[in-house]
């Protein structure tokens, strides 16, 4: 297990061509002859009622054709926003075919049916803990990132916290290595291979949100387990499938993706050496498909952000185009200087976040947007705790985010505002407050560009 310890931190007919009935002229006589003398005289009396007859047929044709056309874009307009890409999610949302092992303590293992590749059918393996006593408890589905597997120790840690917890492999391994029946494992070539519409459901992301996904439906399913409480958290490629089931599983009632975000093509750790290779028409697909900027305007639970600014892989403008897809009401945001990188689940962000809405717990600290008058930099802020402090946080370099040196100033708390002045040389800045629990909550950083 990858684990990196801080200084402040433990470890989404009718048909158009409409049938209209003929017009109701039986016959020839129905029509003037066409070498009838042109004098009024000499025309025939129309027949008013046949005359009526076809106004009514056309303003009836008129009509249905109007309503073919609105059908159509409302079904168009409501497809468009319920993007659930390649998966099939109803199907994904029973509660899958299971084997539970002998429990250990609080945890147990589970093997659990995962979706076909190439073919063949597949198994997820997981565990799942569970604090003693009887429920109904909360829950909470951890998905874990690159390198990494089913984490026994995270699942006690969630069951120590009274919740029961599912933490499943991504990788196609069990307890002991891969198995015969797994699914992808998640090495980049795998990730980032040539694929066609026709086998994206043999992609690993794919396989892992199916996996998630039918992870949060075993977990629903289980007796002592409240389906109505049930979160999500996950690290690193954990917190990108966190980004994308947050948006696909309605179900879902908070989420935490830690690192992981989308636009990855646009800018991370592998836009140079995978997506810059590919074709126009590969690297669209693949976004359409797999990438979260895709998805995350559908998310409807509260969600937060919770990323370091020098994070490796996924960068901070990256990170804000995400946030930004998200309705404000539901976000929350903590960019905390230089968070090191790593399966590290004791941030107390994210329990105190998943506390506060799956078991009533106290909620973070809520900060406004930043607003800014010339240096002047404001911003709102409600807490249920103490403020500890409040701080600026800048950096007066460019170039790769990876890279940059940030720098801390104090801000001042009064009458449920944060105020600063920002340096001149501030390239990049946000605001950030820390409660009396340690718990961070920021703004989404400003550039000298925006």
């Amino acid at each position: 297990m990858v684990r990196t310890d801080a200084a402040e931190y433990q470890s989404r007919s009718t048909n158009a061509s409409v049938l209209c009935e003929p017009f109701p002229f039986a016959n020839t006589s129905d029509y003037p002859p066409a070498s009838h003398s042109v004098l009024h005289s000499a025309i025939p009396a129309p027949n008013h009622s046949r005359i009526k007859i076809a106004l009514l047929m056309i303003l009836r044709c008129c009509l249905l054709v109007t309503l073919a056309v609105l059908s159509h874009s409302h079904r168009t307009t409501a497809t468009a926003a319920e993007n659930t890409g390649p998966w099939d999610l109803p199907a994904l949302k029973q509660t899958p075919a299971a084997e539970f092992g002998t429990a250990e303590g609080l945890v147990r293992p589970v093997f659990y049916a995962g979706e076909p590749f190439h073919g063949k059918p597949t198994r997820v393996f997981a565990w799942y803990a569970q604090p003693a006593g009887s429920g109904p408890f909360p829950g909470v589905v951890l998905v874990h990132g690159g390198g990494g597997k089913a984490f026994r120790e995270w699942a006690l840690h969630w069951a120590s916290h009274g919740y029961a917890a599912l933490a499943m492999d991504l990788a196609g391994h069990g307890p002991a290595g891969p198995l015969p029946d797994g699914g992808p494992d998640q090495s980049d070539e795998t990730k980032f291979r040539d694929f066609t519409d026709n086998d994206a459901r043999d992609m690993w992301s794919y396989h892992a949100v199916a996996a998630v996904i039918r992870g949060h439906s075993l977990l629903a399913a289980q007796p002592d387990v409240d389906a109505s409480r049930i979160g999500i958290t996950g690290i690193s490629w954990g917190g990108y499938l966190t980004c994308l089931v947050a948006s696909l599983d309605n179900r879902l009632k908070v989420a935490v993706p830690v690192y992981g975000c989308g636009f990855l093509a646009d800018n991370s750790v592998w836009t140079q050496p995978r997506f810059t290779p590919m074709t126009a028409e590969l690297r669209q697909r693949w976004v359409r498909n797999f990438d979260p900027s895709s998805y995350l305007t559908e998310v409807r639970c509260p969600i937060l952000f919770l990323n370091g600014t020098n994070d490796f892989a996924y960068p901070l403008d990256s990170y804000r185009k995400c946030i930004r897809l998200v309705q404000p009401a539901l976000c929350t945001v903590s960019v905390i200087p230089r968070l090191p990188h790593g399966h590290i689940w004791t941030f107390p962000e994210v329990d105190a976040f998943i506390d506060s809405h799956l078991k009533g717990g106290q909620k973070l600290p809520q900060i406004g947007p930043l607003q800014q008058t010339s240096s002047q930099l404001t911003a709102t802020v409600q807490s249920p705790t103490d403020i500890r402090e409040a701080m600026l946080h800048y950096t007066t370099a460019d170039g790769p985010w990876q890279n940059r040196e940030w720098k801390s100033l104090p801000a001042l708390v009064a009458n449920g505002n944060i105020t600063a002045t920002l340096p001149e040389t501030a390239a990049v800045w946000y605001l950030a407050v820390k409660d009396s629990r340690g718990i961070t909550v920021s703004t989404e950083h400003r550039e000298t560009a925006d």
